[in-house]
């Protein structure tokens, strides 16, 4: 530990995971932001998996907290929650995404599918940044974090996840832009393709793959040497960007892709 979040609260959403071999990335984020000496409350809809977040955090000796909450319905519970813990929030990540099986192209796919999907990816974001961007601005300072995907600005075959996040980094410009005067920065990280429970399990179940052959397609798709990245690859960039050390970084949309969002054409 370095206490590079020494003395900081942090409200981390979607900090469980989905059961799996790997490290999922909102439980990688919660841990990494506990070791460097952020107060936690970790937030999921499925109260054990965020219990097992905050144990992992405890065992570590860090501090941290569960809350069972659904960020499309409950966004200001989750806010006054921390709030009522605390008083105050410096560290909001909103790490909730879902893909649907019924997704596709925008030729062929389901429009409940969609209308989930970006409900659940982009307008829970929306409420929750509504409702942490009160206190933070009163406070006069803060440090938002999303989490989008590569997949906002590249791909073709699921239009309801592509646009709920391309829609989410939207929303991270334009609250760097709005709260930047009130000293609260917003960020976005976009994720490429990571080694997580839902990332590897979710697609080979969709694609008909075995773990192992989804996986070496996966890694033969990344650019830099080593293929897919880890949740921890992700963790590092949200740490990162909800610290200090980026005071003068805002507005900004990170890809953590192993190269893949540099190719052109």
């Amino acid at each position: 530990m370095t206490g590079r979040l020494a003395g900081k609260t942090a409200v981390v959403v979607g900090a469980g995971q989905q059961p799996g071999e790997t490290m999922g990335n909102g439980r990688a984020i919660a841990l990494t932001l506990a070791r460097e000496g952020a107060e936690l409350l970790c937030v999921d809809r499925d109260h054990a998996r965020a219990e097992a977040t905050v144990a992992e955090i405890t065992d570590a000796g860090g501090t941290a907290f569960a809350f069972a909450a659904d960020i499309v319905t409950e966004a200001d519970a989750i806010v006054s929650a921390a709030l009522e813990r605390w008083g105050r929030i410096d560290i909001c990540v909103d790490n909730v995404g879902i893909g649907h099986r019924a997704d596709g192209p925008a030729h062929a796919h389901d429009d409940d599918a969609f209308e989930t999907v970006f409900a659940v990816n982009f307008t829970g974001a929306r409420k929750l940044v509504k409702a942490v961007l009160g206190p933070m601005r009163e406070a006069g300072s803060g440090s938002i974090v999303l989490v989008s995907s590569l997949a906002s600005v590249a791909g073709a075959n699921m239009v309801a996840y592509e646009i709920s996040k391309a829609a989410l980094n939207r929303l991270a410009i334009a609250t760097a832009l709005g709260s930047a005067k009130r000293g609260v920065r917003c960020n976005a990280v976009l994720p490429g393709l990571i080694d997580t429970p839902m990332g590897v399990g979710g697609t080979a179940a969709r694609d008909g793959r075995d773990l192992a052959a989804q996986r070496a397609a996966r890694d033969a798709m990344v650019p830099l040497k080593g293929g897919m990245g880890s949740a921890w690859d992700v963790a590092n960039a949200v740490l990162f960007l909800a610290s200090d050390e980026a005071r003068f970084v805002t507005g900004v949309l990170l890809p953590v892709d192993g190269g893949q969002g540099a190719r052109i054409g």
